[in-house]
């Protein structure tokens, strides 16, 4: 793999004339070793954030054990590529097949589940196991955070207290999961989700093990600056000591954005202006996919020689297809002297980034890159460069 110290020093090396990928594993190992020293329980890595190979051994390797897997495809590249982590089936919906290889084949144990007719489904598949770690997802608010995971899963109020006590027969240790959405804004999304978790257990008058919150933990984009992650973990801590749970209860989590988002950016190249639209050779079916679809707003710097002294202004981006949905609304703010030919870096495209892309019309990614600088933002401490990039204005 080719390594350079910035995005300035690959285009100026290299005049790229497709995408290419910074990666920077000390970035995600940092993200890693956070969440291993500073969660007050065991954490998870959320792999559909991005399957990389290389990112699951890099967080292995900083400390994170245990992976929280949502097919059968992502428990088998997990049990390859680190035979010796412990995997979680978090999807509450699966096929018998899927449950049954990971079960026999691959040593998991742990199932979330969310109805009568899944918690059946896992006792057929695992032949009545007797060591099943369950957890019954229950479905809690997702107001706080930029992206809903409220209408799919969860079993509701109603539901709860039934399918707590099935699960009780049925499991060797018995948990409660939830999920407050993708990008919580604030820790109260947490403090108001373990309301629910203690109501339920009230309600069903079970011992529960394990309390899982979930993913939703943020990271620094442009408009959405979340307060620093110690708060979060201290409203859960405190949640968590409030429940009335097994004193041996177990606190988990599954962080996917937060641990891996710092870990890559692109660089792309601007092949047309037309006014305040740039025409980049990524985009709606590449990275690009949630600033496209859901309208993410994403850093960005425009990456020259010699620094612009233009002033900002507002850019929206298409992408390289012959698609109009492969159109970024943005707004981008980039000096408004970019022109065709200019370098351009988009950063923390690590979480679901370089997972969602595709090969639509041709066009795909090039290389991938190391990079030795900087993310161009953190919420691990603050380097001595490019904390934030400087460009960067929150509208």
């Amino acid at each position: 793999m080719h390594k350079h110290h910035s995005a300035l020093g690959l285009a100026t090396a290299l005049r790229p004339d497709a995408p290419v990928t910074l990666i920077r594993p000390h970035a995600a190992a940092r993200a890693a070793r956070f969440f291993a020293e500073k969660f007050p329980g065991r954490s998870m890595y959320a792999v559909k954030a991005n399957p990389d190979p290389a990112l699951l051994q890099v967080l292995w390797d900083s400390g994170i054990t245990h992976y929280d897997v949502a097919s059968l495809a992502e428990v088998r590249l997990v049990a390859t590529t680190l035979p010796e982590a412990t995997l979680c089936f978090m999807h509450p919906v699966k096929a018998e097949e899927a449950i049954a290889e990971a079960y026999f084949q691959h040593n998991v144990r742990t199932f979330s589940l969310d109805t009568m007719e899944e918690l059946e489904k896992i006792v057929r598949a695992t032949k009545g196991a007797t060591d099943l770690n369950l957890c019954v997802r229950i479905r809690v608010s997702s107001d706080h955070s930029k992206l809903s995971l409220a209408s799919k899963f969860g079993a509701a109020p109603d539901e709860v207290k039934e399918l707590l006590i099935a699960t009780r027969q049925a499991s060797d240790a018995l948990g409660i999961c939830f999920h407050v959405g993708s990008q919580a804004m604030t820790p109260a999304a947490y403090g108001e989700a373990m309301e629910r978790v203690r109501a339920a257990i009230v309600s069903a008058a079970v011992t529960v093990d394990i309390v899982d919150v979930g993913g939703g933990f943020p990271s620094w984009y442009p408009g959405m600056e979340p307060p620093p992650l110690e708060t979060y973990f201290e409203v859960i801590v405190r949640a968590f000591e409030d429940l009335p749970v097994s004193y041996s209860a177990e606190l988990w989590c599954e962080p996917g954005r937060a641990l891996c988002a710092e870990y890559a950016s692109v660089l792309v190249r601007v092949e047309k202006r037309r006014g305040d639209q740039l025409y980049i050779n990524e985009g709606a079916y590449g990275a690009l996919f949630d600033a496209a679809h859901v309208g993410w707003r994403f850093p960005v710097e425009l990456v020259r020689d010699k620094a612009s002294n233009a002033r900002d202004m507002a850019f929206s981006f298409y992408g390289p297809t012959c698609d109009d949905l492969d159109h970024m609304a943005g707004p981008f703010m980039l000096p408004a002297d970019v022109d065709a030919g200019d370098y351009i870096e988009i950063g923390m495209l690590g979480a679901y980034g370089t997972a969602m892309r595709t090969r639509f019309n041709g066009f795909g990614a090039g290389l991938t890159v190391e990079a030795t600088d900087e993310p161009m933002a953190t919420l691990y401490g603050v380097p001595a460069e490019r904390a934030v990039p400087s460009n960067v204005v929150t509208l």
